[in-house]
């Protein structure tokens, strides 16, 4: 359940303006946290929850990084940028999980993805990637490849155990839901999910650090040319790392800064959360003017007669 906190304040507000003509309405909470979990900014309820969804995959990726997985089979830095993605299914990215798989001796039939329609091989489903470290890391501790999807599995615990390390919580207070490609995902408030990203850009582990190297050494990887992630980091050279999960989920932090940004937009819309995060990360100088530019004619200009406007601020707590 949801609830108003002493980090409340008014939502911001997304509209799709037809040639100058408000013709619908978005409602967005957002929260800027740093890596200790203090509250810097927000919009609407700091403590408003959400399933983090594919936001979550830099965290299910440290199952990789802490346990020698990455060592034992000679993974690469793209290897591990293709577990945090939500990829686009385009040739490299769909050979870049293959990768994982072949280089522990792993089946493609035992991914537990679906197969997306119009493909013939779960490899080309947006979380393969990701499927495919969770099987690396089973390979390497000599757990069953089977069932890994199942919340009592070895590798879903540790990766829950990592993520309540992170935010201080025992790992059983989490709410656990499955997530559309069948792998666990986890109910939290959005200035748990911005903690969660300022202390991945904060490089105070060598296990996120690799992460946050990764997934910013390789944009093209995690969601492909035209997603705004790979977008983002490609023209912020690095500055920030950044990851979308689907029913407006968007979260990003500053690297080296300990800073970071969740967004939820109420009904769910992709282009509200895309629309939010250029005006915040522009209100914040997290991006320069020429970025902002070029990000908001990629996704605040919808169509030849529409663009996105956000009214509102995200003011400082």
């Amino acid at each position: 359940m949801n609830r108003a906190s002493r980090h409340s304040s008014s939502l911001l507000e997304v509209q799709l303006l037809r040639e100058g003509i408000v013709e619908s309405t978005h409602k967005v909470h957002a929260v800027a946290c740093d890596n200790r979990g203090r509250v810097l900014a927000s919009a609407g309820d700091a403590e408003f929850g959400s399933f983090i969804r594919s936001a979550l995959k830099p965290f299910q990726a440290l199952s990789v990084t802490t346990t020698g997985t990455i060592e034992a089979f000679n993974l690469t830095d793209k290897d591990l940028a293709i577990i945090c993605s939500s990829h686009q299914g385009n040739l490299e990215q769909v050979r870049q999980a293959f990768n994982i798989l072949w280089r522990c001796d792993v089946e493609p039939l035992a991914l537990q993805c679906p197969t997306p329609s119009h493909k013939s091989t779960p490899l080309a489903h947006n979380c393969s990637g990701k499927h495919a470290g969770m099987l690396a890391v089973c390979k390497q501790r000599g757990w069953s490849l089977d069932g890994y999807l199942q919340r009592s599995h070895p590798v879903q615990k540790l990766i829950i155990d990592k993520v309540a390390e992170l935010l201080g919580m025992p790992p059983d207070e989490f709410i656990c839901a499955h997530d559309n490609c069948g792998a666990p995902t986890y109910f939290m408030q959005i200035n748990q999910m911005a903690t969660l990203f300022a202390k991945l850009a904060s490089g105070e582990s060598l296990d996120m650090e690799r992460i946050a190297r990764a997934m910013t050494s390789y944009p093209m990887m995690i969601s492909g040319p035209e997603g705004f992630d790979s977008q983002l980091m490609s023209l912020s050279e690095g500055a920030l790392v950044s990851k979308s999960g689907a029913e407006g989920i968007q979260c990003i932090g500053r690297v080296g800064e300990g800073m970071g940004i969740a967004i939820k937009v109420v009904d769910g819309s992709k282009r509200a959360k895309y629309a939010t995060a250029v005006y915040l990360l522009k209100q914040l100088g997290w991006i320069t003017p020429d970025v902002s530019e070029e990000l908001a004619e990629q996704f605040m200009m919808p169509g030849k007669y529409t663009r996105l406007d956000v009214v509102g601020e995200l003011p400082l707590i």
